[in-house]
């Protein structure tokens, strides 16, 4: 390949990776390909999820979707969006990973905001699949059900935090409980543990959430449907 093609190839290869760079380049799109990686949502519920007005989240998500990382369908007079595709979320896992690992101050905004979460148990997803397994736990899902309904770990009970309260007596008095959302950084789980402890539960929160759990391949339910490491159902 003469030097002047090579150079023109890699100048517009590269150019066309920096447009996944550009996008991702924002910390409400980061956000928004956060909330996404739940479920499929419409672009006024993704704005109230996020505090953006349903005219600034309609750019961001366009950004998004012009750079492929996210996919829209028109439903009546709404525009749902959702992830392109896996390696989506994969992508945004290894941003999150760099960043933790290579950022101090990553570490300083989640001393400063999540610090009772040093106080709490965690769990980690080998040792919660074992304990599922045994029967050792009560796992509860606490994201709104828009988003457990599309798919949540295998065995878990929905019950969003804002009804927890209330359903409490559903939960065995004598079986500790495990929380979990949407992940590492969402509080709802934080809370669940808290208002758990509270009510005398002995309670977790998994380490990660249901976007992690289900990328590493580990069982995972929609609706009456459970699914396996493999691919298989049960």
């Amino acid at each position: 390949m003469q030097h002047e093609v090579k150079r023109r190839f890699k100048d517009q290869l590269f150019g066309q990776f920096a447009r996944i760079g550009g996008a991702l380049a924002n910390g409400h799109r980061l956000e928004l390909l956060d909330v996404l990686a739940q479920a499929e949502r419409s672009v006024e519920e993704l704005a109230a999820e996020t505090g953006l007005t349903v005219a600034n989240a309609s750019q961001h998500l366009q950004v998004l979707r012009r750079a492929g990382l996210v996919e829209a369908r028109r439903e009546g007079t709404r525009v749902c969006y959702r992830p392109a595709g896996p390696e989506v979320f994969a992508l945004w896992q290894a941003l999150r990973g760099a960043g933790e690992a290579r950022l101090a101050e990553i570490d300083r905004v989640v001393a400063t905001y999540l610090g009772d979460r040093a106080q709490m148990e965690e769990v980690g997803p080998d040792e919660l699949l074992r304990r599922l397994e045994a029967g050792e736990v009560t796992l509860i899902d606490v994201r709104p059900l828009v988003e457990s309904g599309h798919g949540r770990i295998a065995g878990a009970r929905a019950i969003p935090i804002d009804q927890l309260e209330a359903r409490l007596p559903e939960l065995p008095p004598d079986r500790p409980v495990v929380a979990y959302c949407r992940g590492p950084y969402c509080v709802y789980a934080d809370e669940a543990v808290q208002l758990l402890t509270q009510h005398g539960f002995r309670a977790a929160r998994l380490a990660g959430g249901f976007p992690d759990w289900r990328a590493a391949g580990l069982p995972t339910e929609n609706g009456q449907t459970a699914s396996t490491p493999g691919g298989t159902t049960r």
